[in-house]
């Protein structure tokens, strides 16, 4: 099969377009041709060796964990698909691969495409809908009128957790450039704040759960948004000593992330505020839930732009930038 190969860890490394084994498809799996494939912030973090301590993977390897395609085959075991089943999914840690021609996923992964996405919009889902779900339902255990702020509402996973939030019939704010203050209005956010010209801290107080994936300085602040008992969950660090021992991590590496997320849980403490870092887990189970809330309009897909498989690197090099507006896909069939 055709797939796009990192050859070495590096932030000016481009992918090497090349062929690799076809995968071999084990008793659990469904071996998937790959329509679509969407790109995440992750995929340039795992290219520029940002996760090599933690994660499991050494290159060469095929990067990307957004898939839409059909089934090929499945493995002896299999009894959740058959042939010709269109599907969606995000493959287990270790596993991941998507910028490729095949992949194979275990099935408890993947679930039964929305019928009424295309496969590019299908392939635009499930990372960034798995984590929307496990922090504001899994983690936050959020109910009927609680608030929450949702940093970069105008990126993949913020554009989800909007949507799904109103769903939930919670109260949103969140923070967006001035450009993309009309489409998270759309997306239903209740307070909107430009973060260009104002400061969400001084805006924003009494909030049940902060989810915040930007940076440091961002993260801090969010803390003084929250309520006592009050919830500050990050997607984009740093790590605790629960994502550690979830992990398996070795007690040196346990150390690191004690370490590299004191200060953090230390402030929160002093707020009387929780703090948890929340590294997203495959669930087709979930996928299926959320199929349903998509078939039934509750949540739409936002796609910035679709590349052709030829350019998989210009697509990366957008994500890159920063500037897309929900998720950026690559059609390869």
């Amino acid at each position: 099969m055709k797939a796009y190969i990192l050859d070495a860890y590096g932030k000016a490394n481009r992918l090497r377009l090349g062929d690799r084994p076809d995968p071999v498809v084990g008793p659990h799996d469904v071996l998937v041709e790959i329509h679509a494939a969407a790109l995440n912030v992750i995929d340039s973090k795992i290219r520029n060796g940002e996760f090599k301590l933690i994660l499991p993977y050494k290159p060469p390897l095929v990067l990307g964990a957004d898939f839409a395609g059909i089934v090929r085959q499945v493995g002896a075991n299999v009894t959740r698909f058959a042939v010709g089943d269109a599907v969606y999914g995000s493959p287990r840690q270790g596993r991941i691969g998507t910028f490729a021609e095949l992949i194979a996923v275990d099935q408890a992964d993947v679930a039964l495409k929305p019928v009424n996405l295309s496969m590019e919009e299908a392939a635009s889902i499930p990372l960034v809908g798995l984590t929307a779900w496990q922090v504001l339902v899994e983690r936050a255990k959020l109910k009927r009128g609680q608030k929450v702020l949702i940093h970069a509402g105008s990126g993949g996973v913020g554009s989800f957790a909007i949507q799904l939030a109103k769903h939930l019939g919670l109260h949103v704010a969140t923070t967006a450039g001035t450009s993309n203050l009309d489409l998270v209005r759309g997306l239903g956010a209740d307070t909107v704040i430009d973060y260009k010209t104002q400061e969400f801290s001084e805006l924003v107080s009494g909030y049940d759960v902060a989810l915040n994936s930007l940076d440091g300085k961002t993260l801090a602040k969010s803390l003084e948004t929250l309520k006592p008992g009050g919830k500050l969950i990050s997607i984009s660090g740093p790590p605790d000593p629960a994502f550690a021992r979830q992990q398996g991590l070795n007690w040196g590496l346990r150390l690191v992330m004690r370490l590299l997320s004191a200060g953090i849980r230390a402030k929160a403490r002093r707020h009387d505020v929780s703090y948890s870092f929340l590294f997203m887990q495959a669930s087709g189970e979930q996928l299926a839930t959320i199929a349903t809330l998509i078939e039934g309009g509750a949540i739409r897909p936002v796609v910035d732009r679709v590349f052709p498989f030829a350019e998989l690197n210009d697509a990366m090099a957008y994500i890159d930038t920063g500037r897309a507006k929900g998720k950026v896909v690559v059609s390869i069939r």
